[in-house]
C-alpha cells in the first residue's frame, strides 16, 4: 500500500492526456519522478499536441496497448473514466502493480506540501491561477496543479496546468464532481460557491462540510453566495462582492470593455477580464494571499498582469464589429454568468452552447432553462447544438433541442441547430456589428478547433 509520494519512483498514467492527469504527471516529473503514460487519443502515426508537450517535459508516452507497463512500474494511476478492460489495467493486475485513482494520488501530493485547496462548483481554475500569479509575484515560488492551462505558462510551449516551484506552498483544486474534495486536508481551504451541478444541493453541502472540517488552518468562504456563507467559520477571513459582512469585500465595481475595476480594503484593482464572477474570484485570491502576508499593493500589481487561463472567456478576436469569445462554461450558473459578463461589451450577445453528457443534461434541464432565460436580454439569443456524447452506456432520452423548446416558452430567443458544423452558416444572417458571439462548452476535445475555425470563417 502506497501511503506517501516517497514510496514510488516509477509511475505510469493511463489517460495521461486528460487535463487532470497531465497536470499531476508533469508535477511528479518536476520533482524528479520517472513518469510515463498512455492515452486512447494517442494513435500510431497521428500527431497529438498533448503527447508532444508531455514528451518535451521528459514524460514517455505510449499508445494505449499495454506496452508502457513493465516490472519496473511501481504505481499505475487511473482516472474515473478508465475501465477495467483497458490493456494497461489488465497488465498492471497481472504484474501485481498497485493501481491508484488520480484524486488519491493528488491527496498524497497535497500531504507533502503546505497546501491551499480551492473548492466550489464554479471558478476553481481561475481563482487558483490568480492566486498562483500573486504568490509568484510575491516571491513565494509556489507550485500549482490546476484544472486548466495558465496562459502565462502556455506561452512557454507547455500544457500550462502545472508548475513546480521551490517554495513550500502548493495550490490545488478540490473537486466535488467525483467526491474527492473530502480527501484533502489543506492548510488553507477556500470555498467559492455552492450551486447545483453534479449533485443535489444537500449532497454538495455534505461534501463541502467535510472539506471544511478537514481544513487544518484558515477556512475562507464567499459571503455573497448564500449556501457557501452557511459554512463560514469567520467572516473577517471571508470575501464577497459588495458584502459588508465579508472581511474582504469587492466594492466600486465597474466593467469598462475588457477591463474590470474594483476596490478591496481601499486598494484599487484593475484587471483584464470580464464579469462580476471574475471579480469574486480575484477577491478570493486576494483574501488568501493577504492573510499569508502578501500586501494588497502586491496583489493589485500582480492581478494587473494576470493573463487568464485556457478557454475561460478566451478572446479569439474581432471581425466586422463582432467579438468572438470561447468559454468553458458548462453548468447553469456558469453559462448565465458568462452571458452576463459579455453584455457590457456589445448591444447584442449571441451565445452558442453544446451541453455534454445525457445524464448531466437531464439532471440540470430545469436549471439550465431558468438560469439562461433569466440572463438573456430581449435582444440576446441562445443557440444550442446536440449534446456531446463521449461514449459509454448513456440513455439518450434527452436532446439539447428540448432545452431550447423550454427556453422559447419563457419568451426568450432560443434556437436549435443539431449539427454544430451547420451553426455558422445558420447564424450568420443574425450577426451584426456591435455583437458578441459567445461559444460555450466543455469536455469535448474538439471544441478548441471548432471555435478557432468558426472565427476564421466568420
Amino acid at each position: 500500500m502506497i501511503k506517501n509520494i516517497t514510496a514510488f519512483q516509477n509511475v505510469f498514467f493511463i489517460g495521461v492526456a486528460g487535463v487532470g492527469m497531465s497536470a499531476i504527471a508533469q508535477y511528479l516529473k518536476g520533482i524528479g519522478k520517472d513518469v510515463s503514460g498512455s492515452d486512447r487519443y494517442f494513435q500510431p502515426g497521428l500527431y497529438n499536441k498533448t503527447r508532444e508537450q508531455l514528451e518535451n517535459e521528459g514524460i514517455t508516452c505510449y499508445d494505449q496497448d499495454g506496452s508502457g507497463i513493465s516490472d519496473r512500474t511501481q504505481l499505475v494511476v487511473v482516472s474515473t473514466a478508465i475501465e477495467d478492460t483497458v490493456p494497461e489495467v489488465q497488465k498492471a493486475r497481472q504484474l501485481g502493480i498497485p493501481i491508484m485513482k488520480r484524486s488519491e494520488l493528488l491527496a498524497l501530493i497535497a500531504e507533502s506540501k503546505k497546501t491551499i485547496a480551492v473548492a466550489g462548483t464554479s471558478g476553481k481554475s481561475t481563482t487558483s491561477a490568480m492566486l498562483y500569479q500573486i504568490l509568484l509575484d510575491a516571491g513565494l515560488e509556489p507550485s500549482i496543479i490546476s484544472g486548466a492551462g495558465l496562459t502565462s505558462i502556455i506561452k512557454q510551449g507547455k500544457i500550462g496546468n502545472a508548475a513546480v516551484g521551490k517554495g513550500e506552498w502548493l495550490i490545488i483544486e478540490a473537486d466535488e464532481s467525483d467526491g474527492s474534495v473530502v480527501q484533502y486536508h489543506p492548510e488553507t481551504g477556500l470555498l467559492l460557491n455552492i450551486d447545483k451541478d453534479h449533485q443535489e444541493i444537500d449532497e454538495l453541502i455534505e461534501l463541502f462540510t467535510i472539506f471544511k472540517n478537514n481544513t487544518k488552518g484558515l477556512f475562507i468562504v464567499n459571503q455573497s453566495n448564500t449556501l457557501a456563507k452557511s459554512l463560514s467559520a469567520d467572516g473577517d477571513n471571508d470575501f464577497g462582492f459588495e458584502d459588508e459582512n465579508a472581511g474582504y469585500s469587492a466594492t466600486n465595481f465597474r466593467q469598462d470593455g475588457f477591463t474590470l475595476h474594483f476596490e478591496v480594503k481601499n486598494q484599487r484593482f484593475a484587471m483584464n477580464s470580464i464579469g462580476r464572477h471574475s471579480v469574486e474570484n480575484a477577491t478570493a485570491a486576494v483574501a488568501v494571499a493577504h492573510q499569508m502576508g502578501v500586501s494588497l499593493e502586491t496583489c493589485a500589481q500582480s492581478l494587473e498582469k494576470y493573463e487568464g487561463i485556457y478557454r475561460r472567456h478566451q478572446i479569439l478576436g474581432q471581425k466586422n464589429g463582432i467579438w468572438v469569445i470561447d468559454d468553458y462554461a458548462h453548468n447553469p450558473a456558469k453559462c448565465a454568468a458568462s452571458i452576463r459578463a459579455c453584455q457590457p461589451l456589445a448591444a447584442k450577445v449571441v451565445a452558442w452552447f453544446q451541453p455534454h453528457g445525457y445524464g448531466p443534461t437531464r439532471f440540470l434541464r430545469k436549471d439550465f432553462v431558468e438560469e439562461i432565460s433569466e440572463a438573456l436580454r430581449p435582444q440576446d439569443e441562445i443557440w444550442m447544438s446536440e449534446i456531446f456524447y463521449a461514449g459509454g452506456t448513456a440513455v439518450k432520452d434527452i436532446s439539447a433541442g428540448d432545452l431550447v423548446e423550454d427556453i422559447q416558452k419563457t419568451g426568450k430567443n432560443a434556437y436549435f441547430v443539431e449539427d454544430r458544423n451547420d451553426f455558422m452558416e445558420t447564424v450568420r444572417p443574425r450577426l451584426n456589428a456591435d455583437t458578441v458571439l459567445l461559444l460555450m462548452g466543455a469536455r469535448d476535445p474538439g471544441l478548441e478547433d471548432f471555435c478557432k475555425n468558426l472565427f476564421e470563417n466568420l
